[in-house]
């Protein structure tokens, strides 16, 4: 196993790792909408989703692949009320078009409003 770890995604607030390379697969741990220069989160969920994507996206390079390899992604939403907004802004970047669990959660680490972990092929 291999540890990903970039500056371009937000660092792990918690006992945990940005992703891993195991075998040929990526796992890349939940990704929340931070701006890893600021540390902030934007504002409406088009934008959180669009940060959040862009966090996954960072950490899959890291790894040395990208969305097109991505194969399954799981999503959490803080309202489901957000469906239609959130699939706007994934559908851009998910282009591989994954198998997906998107559920809505209580709440979120730091108040977002979504959160996105992504499996892909090296």
């Amino acid at each position: 196993m291999k540890v990903i770890e970039t500056p371009k995604a937000p660092a792990a607030i918690g006992p945990y790792s940005q992703g891993f390379v195991v075998g040929s697969m990526v796992v890349v741990s939940g990704q929340i909408p931070v701006v890893p220069e600021s540390g902030q989160i934007p504002e409406g969920i088009q934008a959180q989703a669009e940060q959040a994507c862009r966090n996954v996206g960072e950490i899959l390079l890291a790894a040395g692949t990208d969305y097109s390899k991505v194969f399954k992604t799981n999503c959490f939403l803080a309202d489901m009320s957000d469906f239609k907004a959130f699939n706007e802004v994934y559908a851009k970047h998910f282009i591989s078009r994954p198998a997906r669990s998107c559920v809505a959660v209580k709440a979120l680490p730091l108040g977002a409003l979504c959160e996105i972990e992504a499996y892909a092929e090296l």
